[in-house]
């Protein structure tokens, strides 16, 4: 916890951890709030403790920590998965949540529009990898990166593409910050909550009255950005920015005009 004003909560994607934060993002919200970042279960220092993963179970994380921390009511901020997971807090305890902000996530199940077949492809390989320690080709961290920065910023900073290794890699040093075990149970998380047998939580997205904000990048190769149209159909009032040329990772590759957008929407909410 730092800063100084009303709290606000950030909920961490898969593979991240508390320092996955971009730091002008940080510093921007310190300013004028309280910032709270944490650990997933099994990331980092925190345990993974005896009860399965599910974004269910991140959200009741996420109200546990708010009630250790004596904090009645927060704005919470999620990006990716922690968006998922700030979706189902927003549904299950409206009481903790002031203002909700979304970042490149989605609401899964059958209203959602699917990464494409090779990202799924890779996700089912990586996660092969990681169980039996197989190493990962420079070609693979390059698609990782397509999917995390985006083709439009690439073509744009091509020397965003020098930080590829030229030699294979451990697979566990992809995301060497987060156990292998808490990788791949998140990766599970994410995918069930994608799958088109699952309901996912876009059909009670109309329960939300917080002032909501989504935000993703017009070239998130990650999340398919007409997931955040979907999501502003179903929240009453929700406003909805699409940085173009950004991708998944669009808080560190913008992130002057991420910060206006979200001053904007506190200031303009709270």
């Amino acid at each position: 916890m730092f800063g100084k004003g009303e709290p606000i909560l950030l909920i961490s994607g898969a593979t991240g951890d508390m320092n996955s934060w971009d730091p002008f993002t940080l510093k921007s919200l310190s300013s004028n709030h309280t910032v709270i970042i944490f650990d997933n279960r099994g990331v980092a220092n925190t345990t993974t403790g005896s009860k399965a993963f599910s974004i269910q179970q991140f959200a009741n994380d996420t109200v546990g920590l708010l009630d250790v921390l004596k904090i009645q009511k927060a704005d919470v901020l999620g990006h990716s998965m922690g968006g998922i997971v700030a979706q189902q807090l927003a549904v299950t305890h409206p009481e903790k949540v002031n203002t909700l902000i979304l970042v490149s996530t989605t609401c899964g199940g059958k209203d959602s529009i699917p990464p494409s077949p090779q990202l799924v492809k890779f996700g089912t390989e990586l996660e092969n990898k990681l169980l039996n320690n197989i190493p990962i080709t420079p070609q693979e961290i390059k698609l990782n990166m397509y999917a995390s920065l985006g083709p439009a910023w690439i073509r744009l900073h091509p020397n965003s593409l020098d930080a590829i290794p030229k030699k294979v890699l451990p697979a566990k040093d992809l995301f060497p910050d987060v156990p292998v075990n808490t990788q791949v149970q998140q990766q599970k998380v994410v995918g069930n909550w994608r799958a088109t047998n699952w309901i996912g939580i876009c059909d009670e997205l109309s329960k939300i009255s917080n002032p909501t904000l989504i935000i993703t990048g017009t070239d998130d190769g990650a999340v398919a950005p007409a997931n955040s149209l979907i999501i502003a159909g179903k929240i009453p009032g929700a406003w909805l920015v699409h940085i173009k040329d950004a991708g998944h990772q669009l808080m560190s590759q913008y992130p002057d005009k991420f910060n206006k957008v979200l001053q904007t929407f506190l200031s303009t909410t709270n």
